[in-house]
C-alpha cells in the first residue's frame, strides 16, 4: 500500500485497486480516528441560517437544555398542545439545525406539549445555555450567532413570538384593530428582540417593564406577513 499512496492516489482509489475495506486504508495512512474523547467542533457554515435562527428565539424564550451523566445533552422546548402548526414548525427547525438526531413530541399534563432532542453538541450550539434561569443571568450571543440574526431577524422575531408573545384584537369604538405583546423578564432577551424589530423598522412600545407592544398599523401589518395569529 506504501507504493500506491507514494503515487498521490486517496483512500478510495487504494481500496478499489488493492481490494481491502476502505476504512483499513484511512487507518493505514492516517492513524484510526479516536472514538472516545474527541473534540466536538461546530460547523457554522453548515447550519441551516434561518432555522437556526428561529429556533434560538424558540430556545430562548420557552427552551432548556439539561445533561445527562452521560454527558449528553438534551434540548427541550415547550408550547402549547393548541398550535399544532407551531409545534410542526419547532420540529422541522430542529430537525433540520441537529439532523443526525430524532426529534421527540410528548405531550404533558395542562396542554402542554415538550419538544426534544439530545446531542453532545447542543452547548455549542446554544452557548448561553448555564446554571440557574435565563433572566439571572447575563444573555448575550455569539459573534456568529449575531451575524445569523443580523441576516434573519425575521425568523428570529417569529420564534420570539411563539415563546413568549401573542397576536390580540382591541375592540375599539366597535372596530377591532390587531396588536402583538412580547413578555419577557430578561432584560438581555428583550433586547435582543428590541434589535430585531429596529432592524426591520418595526415601532414598539412598553406596556410594562416586562412587556413590549407593538400596535401601529404599518408594524403589525409587516409582523402579520410572517408571524400572524398563533395556529
Amino acid at each position: 500500500m506504501a507504493f500506491l499512496a507514494a503515487g498521490d492516489l486517496n483512500a478510495c482509489q487504494i481500496a478499489d485497486i488493492a481490494g481491502i475495506p476502505r476504512s483499513t486504508v484511512r487507518d493505514w495512512l492516517h492513524g484510526p480516528e479516536p472514538k472516545w474523547g474527541r473534540p466536538l467542533v461546530l460547523d457554522v457554515a453548515a447550519l441551516p441560517k434561518p432555522e437556526y435562527s428561529y429556533l434560538l428565539g424558540f430556545y430562548l424564550g420557552d427552551g432548556t437544555i439539561s445533561v445527562s451523566r452521560k454527558g449528553v445533552y438534551r434540548l427541550r422546548i415547550f408550547t402549547d398542545a393548541r398550535y399544532p402548526g407551531i409545534i410542526s414548525e419547532c420540529v422541522e427547525a430542529m430537525e433540520a439545525v441537529m439532523s443526525e438526531n430524532r426529534v421527540h413530541v410528548q405531550p404533558l399534563r395542562s396542554r402542554a406539549v415538550e419538544i426534544g432532542c439530545s446531542s453532545k453538541r447542543w452547548p455549542l450550539l446554544f452557548p448561553q445555555h448555564g446554571p440557574g434561569r435565563k433572566h439571572e443571568r447575563k444573555i448575550e450571543l455569539a459573534p456568529w450567532q449575531a451575524e445569523i440574526v443580523e441576516r434573519f431577524p425575521r425568523e428570529l422575531l417569529r420564534g420570539l413570538i411563539h415563546s413568549d408573545g401573542c397576536r390580540v384584537l382591541n375592540r375599539v369604538n366597535g372596530t377591532d384593530y390587531p396588536r402583538y405583546f412580547f413578555t419577557q423578564v430578561s432584560t438581555d432577551i428583550k433586547a435582543l428582540f428590541w434589535e430585531a424589530c429596529d432592524r426591520l423598522r418595526i415601532a414598539y412600545s412598553f406596556s410594562n417593564w416586562k412587556t413590549v407592544s407593538i400596535a401601529r398599523a404599518g408594524s403589525v401589518a409587516l409582523l402579520d406577513s410572517f408571524v400572524g395569529p398563533k395556529s
